[in-house]
Order: structure tokens, then sequence, then C-alpha cells
């Protein structure tokens, strides 16, 4: 991100794709952050990334309730702060009352699947689409070899019906609005789509209209969609536009939230 920031010419020929949560950094003022989110030359994304959060099967926790009770409380992976995988957990536990144990140093998420296999840790994140598209995934939901305990959508996806939203559970267990507020700046990362894609600020207005077409385009293509149905990938466009508005509106929180994404982060 700081390459493409402040790197890379604005010529249009250099783009860069990151984790979308990297805006946390620079809300809570990381000094290693030399980018401006809102700044960047947004090109487009795909897929809202839902989340879930799955314990093993044979977890003495079968759910949320128990969870909010564990005297042993179970291991999460995660490689480490800033990513997705440690910031849900520390969510849940912020809005939820969870009480999860993070093991941090994973180089990514194939190594915390089999981490999980190999029973070093019992519980993670992934997301929507990951999870109905890629192995393990398959063979564990044949195997019933995990269990999904919550959904971060705003509504329940049709595959996992019984199993409640993050909204539903604070409604249940009477979240404070202080971390209402602070869920919904973390889930807002997932607006941003899966991967976003971003060129350098002060790319011609001419070039920016055409990788946005050309983004449009790929995204929309027959010949992609089709192989990402084969693949069970689920393929939503997310336009630079809503990007582009999407990116000034998470950086305008108020100074209570960001102090406490602050602490939750560590800083």
């Amino acid at each position: 991100a700081n390459y493409i920031y402040g790197v890379a010419k604005p010529d249009g020929l250099t783009l860069a794709t990151f984790n979308a949560s990297l805006y946390f950094e620079q809300l809570i003022g990381r000094k290693e952050v030399q980018f401006d989110w809102p700044k960047m030359t947004w090109i487009g994304s795909s897929t809202p990334a839902t989340r879930l959060f799955y314990i093993r099967a044979d977890s003495p926790y079968a759910s949320i309730p128990e969870l909010r009770k564990a005297a042993d409380p179970p291991k999460c992976g995660t490689a480490g702060r800033g990513t997705t995988g440690y910031i849900l957990p520390k969510l849940f536990e912020e809005s939820l009352g969870l009480k999860l144990a993070l093991v941090s140093g994973y180089p990514g998420g194939v190594e915390v699947d089999l981490a999980i296999e190999k029973g070093e840790i019992q519980c993670n994140s992934t997301s929507l689409s990951v999870y109905f598209g890629r192995e393990p995934f398959h063979s564990w939901r044949k195997k019933n070899f995990v269990r999904v305990l919550l959904q971060t959508g705003r509504t329940r996806d049709s595959r996992l019906a019984e199993v409640p939203t993050i909204f539903e559970l604070m409604d249940q267990y009477k979240a404070p609005e202080e971390s209402r507020r602070l869920t919904n700046l973390f889930l807002d990362a997932g607006r941003f789509g899966s991967w976003p894609i971003v060129a350098p600020p002060g790319v011609s207005a001419e070039r920016v209209k055409d990788l946005r077409q050309a983004f449009v385009k790929a995204v929309s293509d027959p010949a992609l969609v089709g192989e990402a149905n084969k693949q069970q990938l689920d393929v939503e466009l997310i336009r630079a536009e809503e990007l582009d508005r999407l990116a000034k509106e998470v950086m305008g929180q108020p100074k209570e939230v960001i102090e406490r994404l602050r602490e939750l982060l560590g800083k």
C-alpha cells in the first residue's frame, strides 16, 4: 500500500491489491502507514467479504453461550496483528463476550487450516466464499468436521440459515453502543470486497475511466462468471464509485471509537 501510494508512477500501469482492513492502521496512527486511504485511485473490487466463525465439531464448545462461559478458551489461529484472523476474534470478544485464545505466527490461511486438522488449534474465521468455494471446506462440510457458530452479514446466508448473524447476537446480549459502532467499523472492511484493486493517486481521469471500465467488463465477462460458478465461487461486482465513497466514510470516525480501536489492536 505504501508503494502504490508513494512510489509507483501514476501512469495506470501499476496496480495493487491488499487486505481491505489496512485502513485500521491509518485510523489508529501507526507510523508505518505512508498512505492516505481515501486518496487511493479505486479501480474496483468484487464479492463483499461476509465472514463466518467456525470451531471444530469435537470441541466442547458447541454454541455462542458456551463460548461466553468457556473456562479453557479454545485456540484460534492467525498470522498476526492487523490481519482479519486476528481482528475478528478480538471483535467477538469485544461485542459478544466470547472467550478465545489467539495463536499468532501462521504464514497464512492454508497453514491455519492444517493446524485445525492436526488439532493444534480449534477455531478460525474465514469468508463465506472461501468456506463454500474450496478445500478443505468441501471435505469438512461432508464430514461435519467443523461447526459454524456465527456469520457477519446483515442477513443470514441461505446456506447457513440456522446460524445467527453477529447483529442478532449483539441484540440478544445487549451489546453497548460503543461496541456496536466498533463492530460496524470492523465489518465495513468486508464492504470493500475480498481484494480491492487500486492505482496510485494522480492517475489521469481518462486512464482511470479506462481502467474502471475494463475492470467492470472483466468481472462481468460470461467466461469468468462461468468458471467461478464451476468452482462454487461468488462473484459480485463492486464499482469504483462505491469504493471511493466508502473509503471516505470509514475514515470519519469519532475519537472514542478510534481510541477503542487503538486499544483493541494493541497500539
